[in-house]
C-alpha cells in the first residue's frame, strides 16, 4: 500500500467542556469524523471544525451516534429501526448544512461508539443505518470496522464502503476490538502504535492481544481524538508513513 487515509473523531467539544485538539489534528489527518450533536458537539464548535477542515482540505464525514450525550455515545441502545433511521438522517442533514455553508460537502458516514460496535454485527440496526444513508444521500460512503459483516451488508444494499482499523486499540484474535473495560484495550506508546500501523499498511496484518497475527484489510486508520496523547500518536504515525514512502491521503481522493 503506497497511500492510506488517516482519520480522527473531531468536533466533540460541548460548551465550556473541551475535547481534543481539532485545529492541530486537522493538520495531520486526511479525514475528519465530525460529531453531529448526538453524542457530543455543539453548533458553534461543529461549525468551527467544519470550517477548519474545509480550509485545510480535509475530507469531512458525519460521525453519527445514538442520542447519548451523558454517556458520550458509548452506551448501547435498543432503539427501533424507525427511530434510528430518523436519528441518522437528522444528524447527516445537520452536518450537510454546515458543510454547504462552508463551501464543501460531506463525503462519508462513520457511526460512533456503541452504535459503531452494535451495527458491526447487528444486521437489524445496521440495515437501519444503511437505509438512512441511502434515504438522504446514496453517494455517501459508509466507514466501518475492517472484516465486520456490516461492510458486506452495506455493499449488498448498494453503498460504497471503506474499512478502517484503529491505531490506538488492541485487537482480539478474531479481529474484533478489545473491550475498553479490559486491561490493555487502549494503546499509548506512540512508537509501538506507529510500528503496528506500518505493518498494517505494508502487510495487512496486526498482532492481536494474545500475540497471534491477524489479517486486517483496512483503507483508513483512526486515531481517537479523545485519547490521551492523540496528537502525538497521529504525528508519529504520519512521520513513520512518510519516512517509509507511504502517502497520507483521503480515501475519497483515491
Amino acid at each position: 500500500m503506497t497511500a492510506i487515509d488517516l482519520n480522527s473523531d473531531l468536533g466533540e467539544s460541548y460548551g465550556a467542556w473541551r475535547m481534543g485538539e481539532d485545529e492541530t489534528m486537522l493538520g495531520i489527518v486526511s479525514s475528519a469524523n465530525v460529531a453531529c450533536g448526538f453524542h457530543a458537539g455543539d453548533p458553534a464548535g461543529i461549525w468551527t471544525t467544519v470550517k477548519a477542515a474545509a480550509e485545510k482540505g480535509v475530507s469531512i464525514g458525519a460521525h453519527v451516534s445514538y442520542p447519548d450525550r451523558v454517556g458520550f455515545g458509548r452506551r448501547d441502545m435498543d432503539v427501533t429501526s424507525g427511530e434510528l433511521i430518523a436519528d441518522v438522517i437528522y444528524q447527516i442533514g445537520a452536518l450537510k448544512g454546515m458543510a454547504a455553508a462552508a463551501g464543501v460537502t460531506v463525503g462519508y458516514v462513520k457511526p460512533h461508539g456503541a452504535l459503531y460496535n452494535r451495527i458491526a454485527h447487528d444486521p437489524k440496526q445496521g440495515q437501519a443505518v444503511i437505509d438512512a444513508i441511502k434515504a438522504i444521500d446514496p453517494s455517501l460512503v459508509l466507514m466501518g470496522l475492517a472484516n465486520a459483516p456490516i461492510l458486506k451488508l452495506a455493499q449488498a444494499s448498494g453503498l460504497k464502503t471503506v474499512a478502517e482499523a484503529f491505531a490506538d486499540r488492541a485487537y482480539t484474535p478474531d479481529g474484533q476490538l478489545v473491550s475498553r473495560r479490559e486491561a490493555g484495550a487502549v494503546l499509548h506508546d506512540t512508537q509501538l502504535i506507529a510500528r503496528r500501523m506500518l505493518q498494517l499498511a505494508r502487510q495487512g496484518t496486526l498482532e492481536a492481544i494474545d500475540g497471534s497475527t491477524i489479517t486486517v484489510d483496512a483503507q483508513s486508520i483512526c486515531v481517537h481524538g479523545d485519547s490521551p496523547g492523540a496528537v502525538a500518536i497521529a504525528q508519529e504515525i504520519r512521520r513513520a508513513f512518510e519516512a517509509d514512502g507511504i502517502t497520507v491521503r483521503s480515501f475519497l481522493s483515491a
